[in-house]
């Protein structure tokens, strides 16, 4: 389960050490982390990583399909993590130390900004492969954090980024070594403390305000 650290002024939520799918008692205890970020005072960033092979890879299909009347309410509280991401009042950072995959790559993008380890790991957007269509607050997401070409290629193939590709394509802002990869968002962090507060936060509910408006439309979220 995700386990909230502070190191100075940047605090490190570390989602787990497994596949770090979205189950709900996972995305509870990550909501309770933002909690305790927002709830701090002074200066302070986020950054989330993980621990062994995966960053997050995706949603908890195997629960979902168990709970299958709780479809709707599973995804509107995806999305809902989604929404408090983007427009959290401090900096956020992700770092990828590995495979980002599905809601976990919408999830790293919600952040705003992302290292990712440049050797090995992918970040994809799997779902015209797996033949699950991207809902509305979805593909709004995406499409307000990527360039037009580099979300029509990443939605529509399902393309493989590593590292360098990613970078590339402005997906990720660095892409770095294994071991440089939660230092080198914590540095990001770190930089950029002082701006936590409500004026962060406005600007960045104003700058994404079409997205966050589709994650956080309750009466349709799947389309």
């Amino acid at each position: 389960m995700p386990t909230l650290d502070r190191q100075e002024s940047v605090f490190v939520l570390d989602l787990g050490d497994d596949e770090n799918r979205f189950h709900p008692d996972w995305i509870n205890a990550v909501n309770a982390a933002l909690d305790e970020v927002e709830k701090a005072e002074g200066p302070r960033a986020l950054v989330t990583a993980a621990t062994g092979k995966f960053y997050s890879n995706g949603l908890d299909l195997d629960w979902l399909f168990a709970h299958a009347d709780q479809h709707q309410d599973y995804v509107v509280s995806v999305h809902e993590l989604f929404a408090r991401m983007l427009s959290l009042p401090v900096i956020t950072v992700a770092a990828l130390q590995g495979h980002t995959f599905a809601a976990g790559a919408m999830f790293s993008l919600a952040h705003d900004f992302r290292v990712m380890r440049a050797d090995r790991g992918y970040w994809c957007l799997p779902e015209a492969d797996i033949n699950i269509p991207f809902t509305p607050g979805m593909a709004a997401l995406i499409q307000s954090r990527l360039s037009p070409q580099t979300a029509h290629a990443a939605m529509l193939t399902a393309r493989r980024h590593g590292g360098a590709d990613a970078a590339a394509a402005g997906i990720v802002d660095q892409a770095v070594s294994e071991d440089a990869v939660r230092s080198t968002a914590i540095e990001i962090a770190k930089a950029q403390v002082n701006k936590a507060g409500d004026t962060l936060g406005t600007i960045k509910a104003r700058m994404y305000a079409p997205a966050l408006a589709t994650l956080r439309d309750t009466t349709n979220p799947m389309g």
